[in-house]
């Protein structure tokens, strides 16, 4: 539980840095992970995590937006027991962000889905499982659960009864991706789906050993060639496949007529990501959707997309009894802060988490959502606020 009744000193920050690894005690800050990880991990890889689609337009928008903001401190008053604890779907979380559903992460950092959830659970803050990733949704312990879907009926009830039988709790359903995007970005660098072993890819491994031996072949040794694990009700193809890229087939045909469907048959939370239409958050709290994330899908899909922030507000006048999540270019805890005073619920972070997972493991993830909340936890004592419920809009001024 993040609950100081203290503020807490840089001494005390200083005892927590000389207990972590010595590669993690020079990260200080969520992007110091992406600096680190630009040299571990091989160019096809890091350009797959880092790159947005065509001009990166929507990528780069996501973070800037945030700087249109800024905070109005109140001062003079007693922080000293604040918390930064959040209620969200029945559950309580330590903090109010989770780690947003990243795929193929067991490529990027070695049993990254599995890393990324220990360390969330150890922290008490919740970490959505990706229908694209290389581990088991059985085997990652998590409540939370990201699903791509077609628009087919029975794919859709086989699917929804896997993870209910999984004893997740929240499914995630994303809309944003009825085709796959123009990620020119990717094919530069040499990634491409699915996976093809090229000489560039062999060049950046040798030279970058600890990628090599540390994820790669102890992949391979440990755990076999990487699948898809999750993209349907049974075990999906190897990611070297040439089928792999049939499991995005039929998503132009998703419609809220197969929502719906979900709404009957899934009997836990239902949550829409990929939302940037006020118009779309209105539909989604009539036909009884439990929240919403708004989303641009973190640049990944329609370049010159509307940034999440800017789209947040009017979706949270349309929210009726939903809950809404916001996701992609949040970097530190003023920028949580900000999404929470314009009225967003809970925020969700990708990127900088798998970086510190591919980094140091399960505990570069530990680190890195200490880092955050630590951060939060200042800021707040800083704007002169001792719980979340405080922040509203009159803590921020549009910068002008």
């Amino acid at each position: 539980m993040h609950e100081y009744r203290v503020t807490q000193t840089q001494d005390s920050t200083l005892q927590v840095r000389n207990r972590l690894p010595r590669h993690l005690r020079n990260m200080l800050s969520l992007a110091d992970f992406e600096r680190a990880a630009r040299k571990h991990l091989p160019r096809p890889i890091l350009g797959y995590v880092e790159g947005g689609a065509e001009d990166n337009v929507s990528l780069h928008a996501g973070a800037v937006a945030y700087r249109a903001w800024s905070f109005v401190p109140r001062v003079l008053v007693d922080v000293s027991q604040r918390s930064q604890q959040v209620e969200l779907f029945g559950a309580t979380y330590a903090s109010p962000f989770g780690i947003a559903p990243m795929g193929i992460s067991a490529l990027i950092a070695y049993e990254g889905d599995l890393a990324l959830a220990r360390a969330a659970e150890e922290a008490r803050i919740p970490m959505i499982v990706s229908s694209t990733g290389l581990i088991r949704l059985e085997e990652v312990r998590s409540t939370w659960f990201q699903a791509y879907l077609p628009g087919d009926d029975e794919q859709i009830d086989k699917l929804v009864e896997r993870v209910q039988n999984a004893g997740y709790r929240t499914l995630v359903l994303t809309v944003d991706t009825a085709v796959l995007p123009n990620r020119e970005n990717n094919v530069r660098v040499g990634f491409s789906t699915p996976l093809r072993p090229t000489l560039r890819l062999a060049w950046d491994g040798m030279v970058r050993p600890h990628w090599t031996l540390g994820t790669l072949l102890r992949t391979l040794i440990k755990r076999g060639m990487p699948h898809f694990e999750n993209t349907s009700a049974v075990r999906g193809v190897p990611i070297i496949s040439r089928d792999a890229v049939r499991q995005f087939n039929y998503r132009d045909r998703l419609s809220w007529r197969h929502v719906d469907l979900m709404r009957r048959s899934w009997k836990g939370t239902l949550v829409l990501k990929g939302i940037l239409s006020a118009q779309d958050a209105r539909i989604a709290a009539e036909r009884g959707i439990d929240g919403v994330i708004v989303s641009n899908h973190g640049g990944r899909q329609l370049d010159g997309a509307l940034a999440p922030l800017q789209a947040l507000p009017e979706i949270v006048r349309a929210k009726g009894a939903m809950k809404v999540m916001i996701d992609g270019g949040i970097r530190r805890g003023t920028d949580v802060l900000k999404a929470l005073a314009l009225g967003a619920d809970f925020a969700f972070i990708g990127r900088p988490f798998i970086y510190a997972a591919a980094i140091g493991g399960q505990a570069g993830v530990a680190h890195a959502i200490r880092l955050l909340s630590d951060e939060i936890s200042q800021d707040m004592a800083l704007l002169g606020a001792t719980s979340l419920s405080e922040l509203g809009p009159d803590r921020l001024a549009p910068v002008k």
